[in-house]
Parts: C-alpha cells; sequence; structure tokens
C-alpha cells in the first residue's frame, strides 16, 4: 500500500464491541487485503467499559493500517464526526461493528458503481434485500422512516442504516457542521448534504438482522423525532455556516 493519502478510510464507531470487534476486523482485513487501492481503518472507542480497546491494539500489533482513536464522551453521532475528520481518505466509510451488511458489498459505494458525494446504504426498495429482521421491527422503522420523510427528508427511504460513504470534501465540510452527537446524526448529515447541493445516492444492500442489536427502535425513535426539531432549529438559527 501507498504511505501517500489512502484511496478509503473506513471508520468504526465502537462501544462495548470487545467480542463483535475481533471476527469483523477479520473478515474486513480479508477483504480489504484483496483490493488494488490503499486504505486505512479507524476504530472509534466510544466511552466503552469492557476491553474493546485492547482487542484493537492488539490487532494492530500484526495490522498496521488499523488506528484507535478513544472518544471518551458518549454519542455515536460525536464518534463518527471524530473518526471522519482524523480520517485521510478520498473516501470515507463509516462501518457499523456488527457488519449486518457484507462487507464485500462495499464496492458498491465506490466509483465506478458510485460517483455520488454522499452514498447512504438503503434496507428498503428495488435491489435492497432485509434478511431475519422480525416484521414488527420492520413495521415500527418505516412508521419511523415516513415521519423522517414528512417532517424534513422527503424523498429517502432509509436514513438510518450504519454503512454510508462520503468524498473526502463532503466528509471534510458536512462533519466540520455536524452538532449532533446522538442518534439523529445521520438525519442531520443528509439534510446538510442536501442543503449544500451535494450529489446524494441511495445504494441498495443485503443486510442481515443482528439479534444483538443495540438500537431501542421505539426510545431511539422518539429521540431522533426531537433531534429532527433540533436540526430544523439549527437551520433557522444559521448555525451549520
Amino acid at each position: 500500500m501507498s504511505k501517500n493519502k489512502p484511496y478509503l478510510s473506513v471508520i468504526i464507531p465502537a462501544h462495548n464491541e470487545q467480542y463483535r470487534l475481533p471476527p469483523s476486523l477479520k473478515k474486513i482485513d480479508s477483504y480489504l487485503s484483496k483490493q488494488k487501492y490503499s486504505y486505512e481503518v479507524l476504530v472509534v472507542e466510544n466511552g466503552s467499559s469492557d476491553k474493546t480497546a485492547e482487542v484493537v491494539k492488539k490487532f494492530i500489533r500484526t495490522h498496521s493500517y488499523v488506528q484507535l482513536m478513544v472518544v471518551k464522551t458518549r454519542g455515536k453521532g460525536l464518534a463518527v464526526k471524530q473518526g471522519m475528520l482524523k480520517a485521510s481518505g478520498q473516501y470515507r466509510f463509516i462501518c457499523d461493528t456488527d457488519l449486518s451488511m457484507p462487507i464485500e458489498e462495499m464496492e458498491k459505494f465506490l466509483p465506478p458503481k458510485s460517483k455520488a458525494d454522499v452514498m447512504i446504504g438503503v434496507r428498503e426498495g428495488k435491489g435492497a434485500k432485509r434478511i431475519g429482521e422480525p416484521w414488527h421491527r420492520h413495521m415500527i422503522g418505516r412508521v419511523f422512516n415516513m415521519i423522517i420523510k414528512v417532517t424534513i427528508l422527503p424523498g429517502f427511504e432509509d436514513t438510518q442504516c450504519g454503512f454510508k460513504m462520503f468524498s473526502e470534501k463532503a466528509a471534510e465540510e458536512l462533519f466540520s457542521i455536524q452538532k449532533l452527537n446522538g442518534i439523529g446524526f445521520d438525519i442531520e448529515l443528509i439534510f446538510l448534504a442536501r442543503k449544500k447541493g451535494y450529489l446524494i445516492s441511495e445504494v441498495p444492500i443485503t443486510w442481515y438482522y443482528d439479534t444483538d442489536s443495540r438500537m431501542k427502535l421505539v426510545n431511539d425513535s422518539l429521540n431522533a423525532l426531537l433531534e429532527i426539531w433540533k436540526i430544523h432549529k439549527n437551520w433557522w438559527q444559521g448555525k451549520y455556516q
């Protein structure tokens, strides 16, 4: 790999992930090692009380392209923001620790298959597959998405999927003005990308439901609704300059 700026940065927010992270890192390594482009992986340990940092440090000993970043203040939005702004790749990919989307599908987010500034993994619509998800979680998720479409982001089928790609330019601008640290940060970023005129593309993916999902669907959805109001308020007050 080149020692210059990498082509791809993979940012993995991790809170109490000592068990799920090692096998995921091995799968990511197996995939990236077959690619012709240069890459880096940033694991952002976010306020963990387990051995997340230790398992990353162990992996780094034999994989020098991996970096560990520690963000003690809790909040996935904050962890992703710090990782994105520290990364140096021409393309920067948010990757959930559970790899509920097989890492091989990441190629859908990169040129020549996609040339957008912001690429959003979607689990709904033509070409997308949801595997193993309980019907009641799917229904609650669809109702929540409908609310998002009505209140802030018309036209988008899935804002909350944990797999998204940003070009270097989009990442540098959008994450530098991001305000939310909680569950609504995805909505905020897409809202800002649209307002700033970036080309946004939805990428259908295959997604496997994880029984160890950390999302509290009802509570997180209610919190996201509150954050939608905050996004509108921030925009009206000119806080995204």
